[in-house]
């Protein structure tokens, strides 16, 4: 079986492949360029293509199935960048990954903490040497009330982790969750905005979750509140949270990932000019915190998500099924 992928990062993915490809004996090769009409004669001949997440509509994988390739797996735990109607047209076979939600559970956490102990500001003050304790005052996370928007794997990891921290936490999802009902409250989404002190975000990208976090639901927010998000950038509404950073109804945000990050996280862009305002403003308040989609990233999880690349590959090749193949 043979795997070509492309977006590869040899600083980090390669010594996981060279063991793992040889110990289920698969030939794999690479590009560290994202796939492309004018690169995708790289994989010609190879049955399984790999990326991480960019565009793969209905021309790219027509252009890939024509040069071969009969399965998709994206190194990511979304797919939307995937045309899954196309690739079944074609009969192509497509998989994600996944991993430990303990990762991104806590990385949010950690977010959430930075920004209660306004730990961006202390940061930056300390780097010009201004160590006095004005504007530095925090508040305890024990004494908060915390909202969690998505209870799936990772928003339940979030609540069980947060319980120990004794604060009061409340839950929103479509479909509330049994096993996390004696930890947290499920209530409404206005009751949830209203009573915050923090909201955590961790809701799929979905048509429905596009832009959720808006200018009305800002309104509906306790004034002061902490935004985090380590989900999908589109769930913001960012030149909203801008303006309510600005009128002091948001009191502070951590984001990992921004509503339009495609071409800068990920990349080196030292020294470029970068074509994105709303990210420099972001940049410019003392109270906002940004991280460039980290929040997944430990030896564990790349080494995972190596691991479930090939074996989706071998099973879809095989003709099995595992929960990890969505075609």
């Amino acid at each position: 079986m043979k795997l070509f992928l492309y977006c590869f990062r040899e600083f980090d993915e390669k010594q996981y492949y060279d063991e793992l490809c040889a110990q289920y004996n698969v030939y794999y090769e690479y590009t560290t360029a994202y796939p492309t009409k004018e690169n995708a004669h790289l994989a010609k001949g190879f049955e399984g293509i790999s990326m991480t997440p960019t565009p793969m509509g209905a021309e790219m994988l027509e252009l890939f199935y024509s040069m071969g390739a009969r399965f998709v797996m994206t190194r990511s735990i979304g797919y939307e960048h995937i045309d899954l109607v196309k690739a079944k047209e074609l009969g192509m076979g497509v998989s994600h990954v996944t991993y430990d939600p303990d990762v991104v559970a806590d990385y949010a956490i950690m977010l959430l903490m930075m920004n209660l102990r306004k730990m961006p500001f202390i940061v930056e003050q300390a780097k010009v040497q201004n160590y006095s304790l004005m504007g530095k005052i925090g508040k305890n996370i024990g004494d908060c009330t915390i909202g969690v928007i998505g209870t799936g794997k990772i928003g339940q990891t979030v609540i069980r982790h947060l319980y120990g921290f004794g604060c009061r936490i409340l839950a929103n999802d479509i479909y509330p969750n049994d096993s996390i009902k004696d930890l947290c409250e499920y209530v409404p989404l206005d009751q949830l905005y209203k009573e915050s002190d923090a909201i955590t975000l961790h809701a799929p990208a979905t048509e429905m979750s596009v832009h959720m976090i808006n200018k009305a639901a800002f309104l509906q927010m306790k004034p002061g509140v902490i935004l985090v998000n380590t989900a999908r950038g589109t769930l913001i509404q960012t030149d909203d949270l801008i303006d309510a950073l600005e009128d002091g109804v948001v009191g502070g945000a951590a984001l990992d990932v921004l509503e339009d990050e495609r071409g800068l996280y990920y990349f080196n862009r030292t020294g470029e000019c970068i074509n994105n305002r709303q990210m420099a403003v972001l940049r410019s308040f003392p109270n906002v915190l940004l991280t460039p989609h980290t929040a997944f990233y430990t030896e564990k999880v790349v080494r995972s998500m190596a691991e479930n690349t090939i074996k989706c590959l071998l099973d879809m090749s095989a003709g099995n099924k595992n929960s990890l193949i969505l075609t």
